[in-house]
């Protein structure tokens, strides 16, 4: 890319061992899940942390799907979902005819602000949904004590949060019911589409083995890789489509090996933006809780009332000096299907509301060279001196 293309938001870090071992995967005759897919998990989970169950799937919203479905999420039940996030954080407690309860966040993380989700609850509250925003953890120790006080399952989405500890431990690993990971084209590794949960109870992991692929008893690689005829299987339950593919999974083997140098990168471009940014009327994201890390997945500016042009006109000029930005997130109670079937209004969630209007993201991915870095400080500058 060179310095006069324009620079867009988001770009995946892929090399050529990424796309060797794709190609090695095709060459292989594995193309469905199989030996990849089966390393891939037992990888993951290395990283995690022992006693934690990994399973791979096509989609951070199918790991959500199968973890409701796990713990037994079903009509007439409730759970806590921040406002701030995307759709399929909600959208997946449809998909078991739940009903998502929104909740504010806090102004300065804009992740769940538990203050407000204890005002949400209600006997019907089956469990919380809470979103690492951007890739800085919820605090582990509140969200427990939450989760405790109001006997709730709680399942996070970690699509932002890979790898980041917290309290000195893996997000994935700890006291809550399920963790999901996202490896979309965007995250902060990717397989092009998929993800992970990750899980400890090894009955409930059995579950979402058998749900992930049609209800079927033993995954397709357990019934073929064997050079003894393994061909019955049992169906336990009307299932899913959720697998993910060895080719993806042989990508995602790769991209894990890099995570912790690719975060490290990330982390450097956030220091570097809030370093060039410390004098302008904005305000910075705000870095981890102490002892954690942060995953920087995004990188959000906040303008001041005093910048001088609205969010919408400073992503415009942004554009028209080459560099592409984005908005994370709408907040949920504004989009039409939610607002309107929950009679969602503004006033119930102050904080989503009023920092939407002055949020925007900055490009932070990993593969980014010190010339683009340089270039979207310099137009940011342009913008708000």
């Amino acid at each position: 890319m060179t310095s006069t293309e324009f620079l867009p938001f988001a770009v995946p870090d892929i090399g050529e061992a990424e796309i060797g071992a794709v190609v090695e995967a095709m060459r292989s005759g594995w193309l469905t899940t199989g030996p990849n897919a089966a390393a891939f998990e037992a990888e993951f989970a290395r990283v995690i942390g022992e006693g934690t169950h990994c399973i791979a799937v096509n989609s951070a919203t199918a790991g959500l799907h199968l973890a409701l479905d796990a713990i037994g999420i079903g009509p007439g039940d409730e759970v806590l979902v921040p406002t701030w996030t995307f759709t399929s954080t909600a959208e997946v407690v449809r998909y078991v005819g739940a009903d998502p309860v929104f909740v504010d966040v806090d102004k300065d993380s804009l992740n769940i602000d538990l203050r407000h989700a204890s005002a949400r609850v209600t006997p019907r509250t089956r469990a919380i949904m809470p979103v690492h925003f951007a890739g800085r953890a919820v605090d582990r120790g509140q969200l427990a004590a939450f989760a405790k006080a109001h006997d709730l399952a709680v399942i996070e989405d970690a699509a932002h949060a890979f790898p980041v500890r917290s309290q000195g431990r893996m997000v994935g690993s700890g006291d809550s019911d399920a963790v999901v990971f996202s490896f979309y084209a965007t995250k902060t590794i990717t397989t092009g589409e998929g993800g992970m949960i990750a899980i400890a109870d090894p009955d409930r992991a059995r579950r979402i083995r058998a749900m992930r692929l049609h209800g079927i008893s033993r995954d397709v690689f357990d019934r073929y890789r064997s050079t003894k005829p393994s061909w019955e299987y049992e169906v336990i339950a009307p299932g899913f489509k959720y697998n993910l593919t060895d080719t993806a999974a042989a990508m995602g083997r790769v991209q894990l090996a890099r995570a912790d140098q690719m975060r490290d990168r990330r982390q450097h471009i956030a220091a570097s933006y809030s370093d060039a940014f410390s004098d302008l009327p904005v305000d910075l994201p705000v870095g981890p809780l102490p002892g954690d890390t942060h995953g920087w997945h995004l990188y959000v500016l906040r303008l001041q009332d005093d910048a001088g042009l609205s969010r919408n006109e400073f992503i415009q000029r942004m554009a028209e000096l080459g560099v592409g930005c984005s908005v994370h997130f709408i907040p949920l109670h504004r989009q039409p299907y939610w607002r309107d079937r929950y009679h969602l209004l503004d006033n119930e969630f102050p904080v989503a509301s009023s920092e939407f209007e002055r949020c925007v993201s900055l490009p932070a991915f990993s593969s980014m060279t010190t010339e683009q870095i340089d270039r979207v400080i310099s137009a940011v500058q342009k913008c708000l001196r």
